[in-house]
């Protein structure tokens, strides 16, 4: 089976949520013209309201269900069959249950209710795991940390969404990995840092990163990165497809907004992993693993506490 692939790298007015998804709807409504119509499109990191909105977080965050229920709004507005079908990942601010978080929701939007076949709705939402807060980053002090990271069924497989600093620590591929998804999405907005003589420091390590996450598990990984600046602070964009083997299909420029569009064989999963194991590997020392973990855990406790009491 093959899937038609688009990371939708695009460039948010901030603080402008009906603005942001006028501008999803047009995304729609282009990639509704072209002979080869995506299965998935995956949108940025806060792709509805930009990324640093600090306090404004509270004023702009939405329900999940509100957020699916725009989307499939403008989609209908701007697709031309009603037999259109399309899953989109989508980055935004969520309100929940008097909390706001980073968040990604995976929905499944059709262009009637009769082209539903039992797949339409919102199937899943992230909420970002690991909050940076240094440097440039303050998360931490505007929206709540997420407490899962899993992958979910879809009507191709299972997947799994991650939001920037998840990628970042390698744990967080290997738990969607385990949970069986076999194409990991990366929502970004990554701001640009560590110049040097080289290039962009934190852009070559994205480059690491992403290989590493797909070549060790034998996953499709699709990066969606934001462009455009906030505040003096310019995102680096490079959205990417990346195949079982840890090689980029095809990859976008740092500046601009572009759509980045690959044909995925899921096939080729099977023939990766076949070649190099090491997901089987890590399956099957998973539970020494998880022993080991719970050794750690109890010494750094024993640590800590014993740093407590001579202090």
């Amino acid at each position: 089976m093959h899937i038609e692939v688009v990371a939708a790298q695009t460039k948010p007015q901030k603080g402008n949520y009906a603005a942001n998804l006028d501008a999803i709807g047009a995304v729609f409504a282009q990639l509704d013209e072209g002979v080869a119509r995506p299965d998935l499109v995956v949108f940025p990191e806060t792709a509805l309201t930009g990324y640093f909105l600090e306090g404004g977080v509270l004023e702009l965050a939405r329900s999940a269900e509100d957020v699916y229920a725009d989307l499939l709004s403008v989609f209908r507005a701007n697709v031309t069959r009603a037999e259109a079908v399309v899953d989109v990942s989508v980055g935004f601010y969520e309100a929940l249950n008097g909390h706001c978080y980073n968040s990604a929701l995976y929905a499944t939007l059709t262009g009637s209710d009769e082209a539903a076949n039992g797949y339409s709705g919102l199937r899943h939402v992230h909420r970002k795991f690991f909050l940076p807060t240094y440097g440039v980053f303050d998360e931490e002090r505007f929206v709540s940390r997420g407490r899962t990271i899993q992958a979910f069924d879809t009507r191709f497989g299972r997947v799994a969404m991650i939001i920037c600093e998840d990628a970042w620590h390698s744990i967080s591929g290997a738990i969607a990995a385990l949970d069986g998804a076999k194409i990991i999405l990366v929502l970004s907005a990554s701001p640009g840092r560590e110049f040097g003589g080289t290039g962009i420091g934190n852009l070559e390590r994205w480059d690491r990163l992403l290989q590493a996450i797909a070549e060790e598990h034998g996953v499709f990984v699709i990066y969606s990165g934001l462009v455009g600046f906030e505040g003096g602070k310019g995102f680096t964009g490079s959205s990417r497809v990346v195949d079982p083997w840890g090689r980029t299909v095809v990859q976008g420029p740092v500046t601009e907004e572009c759509l980045v569009r690959a044909r995925i064989e899921m096939d080729d999963i099977s023939l990766a992993r076949s070649a190099t194991p090491l997901l089987t590997d890590l399956e099957s020392a998973l539970s020494d693993i998880l022993d080991l973990l719970g050794v750690v855990r109890r010494n750094t406790f024993d640590r800590t506490f014993g740093e407590q009491c001579r202090g």
